[in-house]
């Protein structure tokens, strides 16, 4: 063979090896550079777990279940509920903040674990910046009802009578820096009044001395109070939301009754990690609107005395931002220290 024609067909035969590495480089980068949107794009592709911070069977428990139901036929993949109890939420927040950011793992966010846990004690996560809030599911109004041992049958009638027995009345909670707790601390710091806390164990046993008349007055979620209410045991005088409750329209809110801008709401909602990106939260979120919408999770969230909302991104973080304001005041009027 003429040594020029081999060095040629040699020279040629290398040439095609790096054209066809330059190819499968380019064929490379095209495809990372792709993967990231063909992920959003085609989320999800796997099963979903949706993190509750309590044990099984309480409200926030129900609501994840209900929603994780219609969420399995919305995206029709597998949608699971998977309890993590303790700290008062916090171990379930710290793992979901530390999860992987691609909308496979998702926190039933509880109101007082967001936005009450971490002004009253050290928390590993913090609620704004660790998570990137998606949709609320649906919101409990709370209610403050007083003792039938109370002279009185409204708002107004109640704040004269205990401004007339300064240090006389206790109020209930269902615990120290609870939702119940804080509501009261904050209403009775802002009319003034001269309360004794007295805190139980769970919302049951303080609804229980309030039916006793051993306490005089109880912040709870209207579920709870609603059925004793209608029953003549106690009397409900202001609803803590912005509108009145369907269930109670001749209640008054606290706005109504002179003290504006009061308003303490628990609500659950799906947060997800921080860098999860914005076209699965956003896809998640209007997913979680049309599943809030469909009358059976309408019907069974309305069962607990939960009202519907469905929220956006955006919505949600206005809301967040609003009750972590509200509750680090609630949790300065209470004493409460920080841990």
């Amino acid at each position: 063979m003429h040594p020029l024609t081999y060095s040629k067909r040699r020279f040629l035969s290398q040439m095609g090896k790096v054209a066809t590495a330059c190819v499968a480089l380019s064929s490379l980068e095209g495809t990372l550079a792709q993967t990231p949107a063909n992920a959003v794009s085609s989320w999800p592709q796997r099963q979903i777990k949706i993190i509750v911070p309590f044990a099984a069977g309480g409200n926030t428990d129900a609501i994840a279940r209900i929603t994780a139901e219609r969420l399995s036929h919305a995206l029709e993949t597998s949608v699971i509920v998977e309890n993590k109890a303790g700290a008062n939420g916090a171990i379930a927040a710290d793992f979901v903040a530390k999860s992987a950011a691609d909308g496979y793992t998702l926190l039933m966010a509880a109101m007082p674990v967001l936005a009450i846990l971490p002004a009253i004690s050290k928390t590993n996560f913090d609620p704004k910046r660790d998570f990137m809030p998606v949709s609320i599911v649906g919101s409990n109004p709370f209610v403050m009802a007083i003792s039938k041992t109370v002279p009185a049958t409204n708002l107004r009638e109640f704040m004269a009578y205990a401004r007339a027995n300064p240090g006389k009345l206790n109020y209930a909670s269902g615990g120290s820096g609870s939702v119940s707790h804080l509501s009261a601390a904050l209403f009775v710091k802002r009319a003034n009044l001269d309360m004794t806390h007295i805190s139980y164990k769970g919302g049951g046993p303080a609804v229980a001395d309030l039916l006793g008349g051993q306490v005089q007055m109880y912040f709870g979620n209207l579920s709870e109070l609603a059925a004793h209410a209608s029953g003549g045991l106690i009397t409900i005088v202001g609803v803590s939301s912005d509108l009145r409750a369907k269930q109670l329209p001749n209640v008054p809110t606290f706005s109504e009754s002179g003290f504006p801008g009061f308003k303490t709401l628990t609500w659950n909602g799906i947060v997800v990690p921080a860098a999860t990106p914005a076209a699965v939260v956003n896809k998640l979120a209007a997913v979680i609107k049309e599943v809030v919408a469909h009358s059976d999770t309408q019907s069974k969230l309305l069962q607990l005395g939960v009202d519907p909302i469905g929220n956006t991104p955006s919505q949600f973080a206005e809301v967040l931002n609003s009750d972590i304001g509200i509750w680090a005041e609630a949790a300065k009027a209470s004493n409460l220290k920080i841990e």
